[in-house]
């Protein structure tokens, strides 16, 4: 538990240092062929309460069953990892929209950095989803999630096209490696209480 925690600490620190990064050095933005033909809306609300309120309902789905922890945990933390280094390498500026969020310095550093390749609000319900593949009611909870977060980051241009399609696949891609990094936490999380 010790460990998946500070895995945990160590991923979202290191996220929050690669958004920083691909913040400062993003360049120009550029054409999307589905951003470039759908107008802006104002999903803002949305994409940050609805995160919010997804993470606590994902954290609270995890607390109730504590063996599930030390998988989660690790898992999430190799997602932030990865998406770190992908957001580090990329530096291409958000596609300009029309409006600019209000939330304030703390919750626009988070939210709407230039840290876009790949969605992690289209990434992150997924590997939910993954995770919880066997147990119907949670997995289609999260691939709702990653579908109504897909929709909202499109919708308000927030993302370009590619970093939401692509989320899928990398996503898929380190859950397949958190199983074989972690292969006795996976077990612990699908063991029958």
């Amino acid at each position: 538990m010790v460990m998946a925690s500070a895995l945990l600490i160590i991923g979202w620190s290191v996220n929050y240092f690669a958004i920083q990064f691909a913040t400062e050095r993003a360049s120009n933005s550029v054409t999307d062929i589905v951003l470039s033909n759908i107008p802006v809306f104002e999903v803002d609300a949305l994409f940050v309460y609805g995160t919010f309120v997804f993470a606590l309902l994902s954290f609270t789905t995890v607390l109730l069953h504590p063996k599930r922890i030390p998988f989660a945990f690790k898992a999430v933390a190799l997602f932030w990892i990865i998406r770190s280094i992908f957001a580090s390498l990329t530096h291409i500026a958000p596609f300009e929209a029309s409006y600019m969020s209000d939330f304030g310095p703390t919750i626009n550093s988070m939210f709407f950095g230039g840290d876009l390749f790949f969605s992690a609000h289209t990434g992150m319900p997924f590997l939910g989803a993954l995770a919880f593949w066997k147990e119907k009611g949670i997995r289609n909870l999260y691939l709702l999630g990653s579908a109504f977060f897909a929709t909202i980051v499109l919708l308000g241009h927030v993302h370009y096209s590619i970093d939401v399609l692509s989320a899928f696949f990398i996503t898929y891609g380190i859950f397949h490696v958190a199983e074989w990094l972690f292969p006795k936490d996976r077990a612990m999380f699908l063991a029958d209480e």
